[in-house]
C-alpha cells in the first residue's frame, strides 16, 4: 500500500463528475491513504455524504460551523491533519474562488488556511474551461504553486466533446502517488524497452514470446514517479501506458534497436526490461502461407542484434541495466550475462516465478554481488529496483 500513513483531505465540488469522486476516495483508501471528505453544498446534489462516509469510514465534513468541532474551527483542524488536500472534481466556480482567494464555505476557506501542497483535479464543460476567465484562474493557481491534474478530452456529460473532462480516478490516484514519491531522479533521462518483440513468419503468423510487459510497464512509471523524463520503447502488449510516459510503439527487434539506438545517447539510464526474439526469420512470406498437407520443413533463421550490449558499447553512454529470464539456475546464469554484456546490473528472475504475470521475484547483480529482493508485486519491485539505480548512479 503506497499512501500507508499518508493523510488526505478529498474536497468534492459541484459537478456531474462528483460519481468519480467516491471510486477515486476507494481507491485512496485501497491504498492506504487516510482519506477525510470535505464537500461543497453542491457536492451534495450529486453524491450524498453517507457515500463517502461508507468508504472513509470517517465523517463528511460540509458546514463551515460544524458543531462537530468543539472550536468551530473545521476549516484550520482538517488542514492542519493533512499532508495533502485533493479536490476533486474542481468546478469552474471553485477555482475562480480558490484563484482569488475567496473563503466562503469550508473548502474554499480550508485551502486558503492549509499550510500543506494542493492538487486540483479540473472538471467542468468544454467552452468553460476554455474560457479566458478559466485559462487566467489556473495561471494564478500554478503560479501560486497549485497542482492541476488535467484535464482530459472527451465526450461530456452535456452532449458536448473536448477539454473539459476529469482525469479517471485511476490517473489522479497514479498523480497523487507520484506526489508522495521523493524525485530522486529529476532531471534525468530514462529509457526503457519492454514487452515481446513479434518476427513475421507471414503477414499473420510470427515468433514470439509470452512476456505482458507488465515489468517494464512497472519500472517505466516508478521512474516516472522519481521524477524522470521517460521513453519506453514497446512491443505489442495489452497495456496503457503510465500517466507522464512517452511510448514509442514497436513490433520486430530491428524496429525496437532502431528506435533506442537513435536515443540512447541522449539518455542518462538504460533498463532493457523488453524480452527480445534471440531470432528472426531470414525472410518473410509477402502472402500467408498456406496448408498443402506436406507440411513445413524448415524456417531458415537468422541472430537479431543485441540491443543491450549495442547500448552499453557506446562511448559515453547511459547507464545499463538488463534483465534475465531463466528457468533455472538463475544466479549462475545472471552473474554470466552481467560479465558478457559488461552492464553494471543485471536483473534475474525465474521464467516460473513471474514471467507474464502480476508478481515476481528478482535478485540484482552487481559488482557488489547478488542481491535477492524478496517476491512482491511488480509494481513493488520496479519501486526497489529505481531506488537501487539511484544508489548505483549516485542520482539521490
Amino acid at each position: 500500500m503506497e499512501l500507508k500513513g499518508k493523510r488526505l483531505v478529498l474536497g468534492v465540488t459541484g459537478g456531474i463528475a462528483a460519481y468519480k469522486a467516491a471510486e477515486l476516495l476507494r481507491l485512496l483508501v485501497g491504498q492506504g491513504a487516510e482519506a477525510q471528505v470535505a464537500m461543497t453544498g453542491g457536492a451534495s446534489h450529486f453524491v450524498t455524504a453517507t457515500t463517502f462516509q461508507a468508504l472513509s469510514g470517517r465523517p463528511v465534513f460540509a458546514d463551515q460551523w460544524d458543531a462537530r468541532m468543539p472550536n468551530a474551527m473545521a476549516h484550520i483542524d482538517l488542514s492542519r491533519q493533512a499532508d495533502l488536500i485533493l479536490v476533486a472534481p474542481a468546478s469552474a466556480d471553485f477555482l475562480a474562488r480558490a484563484a482569488h482567494g475567496l473563503a466562503d464555505d469550508l473548502l474554499a476557506t480550508m485551502i486558503l488556511a492549509r499550510n500543506c501542497p494542493l492538487l486540483l483535479a479540473p472538471a467542468m464543460n468544454r467552452q468553460m474551461w476554455e474560457n479566458p476567465a478559466t485559462r487566467r484562474n489556473v495561471a494564478r493557481l500554478l503560479a501560486d504553486g497549485v497542482g492541476i491534474l488535467g484535464p482530459a478530452s472527451g465526450e461530456q456529460a452535456c452532449g458536448e466533446s473536448g477539454m473539459g473532462r476529469m482525469l479517471e480516478p485511476a490517473e489522479i490516484l497514479d498523480e497523487v502517488l507520484a506526489f508522495f514519491t521523493p524525485k530522486r531522479l529529476a532531471g534525468r533521462k530514462v529509457l526503457l524497452t519492454a514487452g515481446p518483440t513479434f518476427e513475421a513468419i507471414d503477414p499473420v503468423r510470427g515468433i514470439t514470446n509470452l512476456s505482458s510487459g507488465r515489468m517494464g510497464y512497472a519500472l517505466a512509471r516508478a521512474a516516472r514517479h522519481a521524477g524522470a523524463g521517460v521513453t519506453l520503447v514497446s512491443g505489442p502488449v495489452a497495456l496503457a501506458a503510465p500517466a507522464g510516459v512517452e511510448r514509442v510503439d514497436v513490433r520486430s527487434a530491428l524496429d525496437m534497436r532502431r528506435e533506442v539506438m537513435a536515443r540512447a545517447a541522449g539518455s542518462d539510464i538504460f533498463i532493457a526490461v523488453a524480452a527480445v526474439a534471440d531470432y528472426r526469420p531470414a525472410s518473410a512470406a509477402e502472402r500467408k502461407l498456406k496448408k498443402d498437407g506436406g507440411g513445413l520443413s524448415s524456417i531458415e533463421l537468422v541472430e537479431n542484434p543485441d540491443i543491450l550490449a549495442e547500448v552499453a558499447a557506446l562511448e559515453n553512454g547511459p547507464f545499463c541495466v538488463g534483465f534475465a529470464a531463466e528457468s533455472h539456475d538463475l544466479e549462475t546464469h545472471a552473474q554470466a550475462k552481467r560479465r558478457k554484456k559488461n552492464v553494471p546490473l543485471l536483473v534475474g528472475n525465474l521464467i516460473q516465478d513471474g514471467f507474464g504475470g502480476d508478481d515476481n521475484r528478482l535478485i540484482l547483480v552487481d559488482e557488489g554481488g547478488v542481491h535477492p529482493l524478496a517476491p512482491a508485486s511488480k509494481a513493488a519491485l520496479a519501486r526497489q529496483l529505481i531506488e537501487h539505480i539511484v544508489h548505483l548512479t549516485g542520482a539521490s
